[in-house]
C-alpha cells in the first residue's frame, strides 16, 4: 500500500466514524427542542422527564462528536496538503463561518442549556436550546456546502493553476448542496426516530417483564407502579410510550423527506457525476432499465460480463431524467468521453510522485457504489416499515412480551446509521479519480477538478501516514467503547439516570416555578443533569 492508498483509508474511517456522531446528534437535537417545547407549552411533567433523559444521551453523543471532528480538520494538514492548498481559496469561507459562527453559537448556548436549568426563565431556556440546534443545523450546511462544492466547483475561476472564489453568492448557494441539506437532515431525524423507538419500546418491555404493567381482557395496557425503583411510576409508562410514538412517526416523516430529497439528488448526480451513478446501476450499455440485482464481476475494468437478474425497464430513466424512455450514458459510453477530456493516464507532474504515468481509472468501485446505494435505500425503508408496524402493534398502548422481538427493536436502531454511512461512502467513493469532480455544465469552464492522486501530501511517507491511521483508529475504538458504556448505562438507568431527585422523591418538575416562570434553585446541584 501506498501514502496515497493509506491516506484514504485513514480519512474514511475517522470522517465514517465521526459521521456516525452527526446524524444523531442533529435529529436528536431537534426532537429534544420539540419536546421541551411541548413541555414549556403544556407544563406535563413526562415532557420534563422525555427532555432530561434524550438530553443527557444528547449531550453523550454530542461530546463524542466533537472529540472525533477535530481530527478531520487537521488531517487536510497532515495528509492531504496538496488537496487544501487547491482548495484554500474556496474552503476557507464556509469552513470558516462553520467553526467561527455555527459552532461557537451551537457550543456556547448548549452550554446555557446546561448549566439554566435553575438559573434561567423557562422561555429562555428553551430559546438556549433551540439556538443551540440552529446552530447545528447551520453547522451542517456550512461543511456540506464545502462537501457539494467538491462535487460540483462554481463560483470560481482558475488562475495560475488554482480555483480562485470570484461569486460567493454561487459557491453557497450551489444546488448540490441545497438538495443534500434537506436530504441530511431527514437522515438525521430517521436515526434520532430509530433512537428514540427502539429504546423507548425496551423500556416498555421491561416493564412488562417486571410485572409493572398488565394487560387487560381487552388488551389494552394497565399502567402499574413499583415504589421501590426510582422513578418507575405511572408517569413513566407515558413517557415511553409517547417517545415511542414520536419516535416513530419521526422515522416515517424523516423517510418519505428523504426518498423525495434523494430523488432530487440522484437527477443531479445523473448530470454532474454520471459515471457515479452508472457505476451505481452497474449498467455498462445505454439504457433505460434499473438494475434490482446485478451479477458478475462488478469490480473488474471492464463490467461487459456484469448481468443484470432482475431489471425494472423505465426505472432508470425515470430517476434521470423523470420521464420512462430516455436512454441513459451506461458506463462503456462515458468511459469514452472521460480519456477523451481528462486523459488517460496521470500527467507527468511533481504533485503525482511515482503514480505519475499510471492508467486513469475512472470507473468507480462498482462493489461499493452498486451495493452503498441498495444498502442507503434498504436500511432506510426497513427502518420506516418498522416504524409503522411499531405503531400498529402498540395501537393498544402495549409492547408485546417477546424478548427477541425487543432486541430486534433496539438493534433496528442501527439501520438508519447504516443507510447514513452507505450514502456517505457512496457519495465519496463514486466520485473517484477525483477529490474535487469536473463540472461540465459551469459556464464551459470544465477544467475545474483534481485528481484523487495529486491531492496527497508529497512530503509524508507511507509509514508516518500508517503509524498516524493505527494510532487514529485506535484511540476511535476506545471512544466507541466509552460512548456505548455511557449511552447503555443511562439508557438502562431510565429517566432516574438523567434526574436524580426523582431518587429522592423530589417534584419532576423541579428546576423552574411552573407558574410564574422563574428560575427554581432548590434541589441538587445544577451539575447533575451534565453529569
Amino acid at each position: 500500500m501506498d501514502a496515497l492508498e493509506i491516506a484514504r483509508w485513514q480519512f474514511g474511517i475517522t470522517t465514517v466514524y465521526h459521521f456516525m456522531m452527526v446524524p444523531l446528534t442533529i435529529g436528536l437535537g431537534l426532537v429534544v427542542a420539540i419536546i421541551q417545547t411541548l413541555w414549556y407549552r403544556t407544563g406535563k411533567p413526562e415532557y420534563l422527564r422525555m427532555t432530561k433523559f434524550w438530553g443527557k444521551l444528547f449531550l453523550i453523543n454530542f461530546i463524542m462528536g466533537v472529540a472525533t471532528g477535530i481530527v478531520q480538520e487537521f488531517q487536510f494538514g497532515m495528509a492531504w496538503s496538496e488537496y487544501s492548498r487547491f482548495v484554500g481559496d474556496v474552503f476557507g469561507a464556509p469552513l470558516a463561518l462553520e467553526a467561527l459562527l455555527a459552532f461557537f453559537v451551537e457550543s456556547t448556548f448548549l452550554g446555557l442549556w446546561i448549566f439554566g436549568w435553575k438559573q434561567l426563565k423557562r422561555g429562555v431556556h428553551l430559546a438556549c436550546l433551540w439556538i443551540a440546534v440552529i446552530g447545528s443545523v447551520f453547522s451542517a450546511y456550512f461543511i456540506i456546502v464545502a462537501n457539494s462544492w467538491m462535487q460540483h466547483p462554481v463560483g470560481v475561476e482558475m488562475v495560475d493553476g488554482r480555483p480562485v472564489m470570484t461569486d460567493a453568492w454561487a459557491v453557497f448557494t450551489n444546488n448540490t448542496a441545497l438538495v443534500a441539506v434537506p436530504h441530511t437532515l431527514f437522515g438525521a431525524l430517521a436515526v434520532a426516530g430509530a433512537f428514540l423507538l427502539g429504546i423507548a419500546w425496551y423500556h416498555l418491555w421491561r416493564r412488562r417483564h417486571d410485572g409493572i404493567d398488565t394487560v387487560g381482557k381487552d388488551g389494552r395496557i394497565i399502567p402499574g407502579a413499583a415504589p421501590h425503583i426510582p422513578g418507575r411510576d405511572k408517569a413513566d409508562y407515558t413517557v415511553w410510550m409517547k417517545s415511542l410514538r414520536i419516535g416513530a412517526v419521526v422515522a416515517m416523516i424523516s423517510f418519505a423527506g428523504t426518498a423525495i430529497t434523494g430523488d432530487l439528488q440522484g437527477k443531479l448526480m445523473f448530470e454532474q457525476q454520471p459515471m457515479k451513478m452508472a457505476a451505481a446501476e452497474a449498467a455498462c450499455h445505454d439504457g433505460t432499465g434499473f438494475s434490482v440485482l446485478s451479477v458478475g464481476n462488478l469490480g473488474a475494468k471492464n463490467c461487459d460480463d456484469i448481468v443484470a437478474v432482475i431489471e425494472v425497464p423505465g426505472i432508470l430513466s425515470f430517476l434521470a431524467k423523470g420521464d420512462f424512455t430516455t436512454e441513459v450514458k451506461g458506463v462503456n459510453s462515458l468511459l469514452g468521453e472521460y480519456k477523451e477530456k481528462y486523459g488517460t493516464h496521470l500527467p507527468d507532474n511533481p504533485l503525482y510522485g511515482d503514480r505519475a504515468g499510471q492508467e486513469i481509472q475512472y470507473v468507480p468501485v462498482m462493489e461499493v457504489t452498486y451495493w452503498g446505494f441498495r444498502m442507503m435505500i434498504g436500511f432506510g425503508g426497513i427502518a420506516a416499515l418498522a416504524a409503522l408496524l411499531a405503531l400498529w402493534v402498540t395501537r393498544k398502548g402495549a409492547v408485546p412480551q417477546s424478548k427477541w422481538l425487543m432486541r430486534l427493536a433496539v438493534f433496528g436502531i442501527l439501520a438508519p446509521f447504516g443507510a447514513n454511512a452507505a450514502g456517505w461512502i457512496f457519495t465519496e467513493m463514486g466520485r473517484q479519480p477525483f477529490v474535487v469532480a469536473p463540472n461540465p455544465d459551469m459556464n464551459g469552464i470544465d477544467q475545474v477538478f483534481m485528481f484523487t492522486a495529486a491531492a496527497v501530501s508529497p512530503g509524508v511517507s507511507a509509514g508516518e501516514i500508517m503509524t498516524s491511521l493505527v494510532v487514529l483508529t485506535a484511540i476511535y475504538a476506545v471512544l466507541l467503547v466509552v460512548e456505548v458504556k455511557l449511552l447503555v448505562k443511562y439508557v438502562r438507568g431510565g429517566v432516574a439516570s438523567a434526574m436524580p431527585e426523582l431518587a429522592h422523591g423530589g417534584d419532576s418538575t423541579e428546576g423552574h416555578d411552573k407558574d410564574n416562570d422563574t428560575p427554581d434553585k432548590s434541589g441538587d446541584d445544577v451539575l447533575a443533569f451534565a453529569y
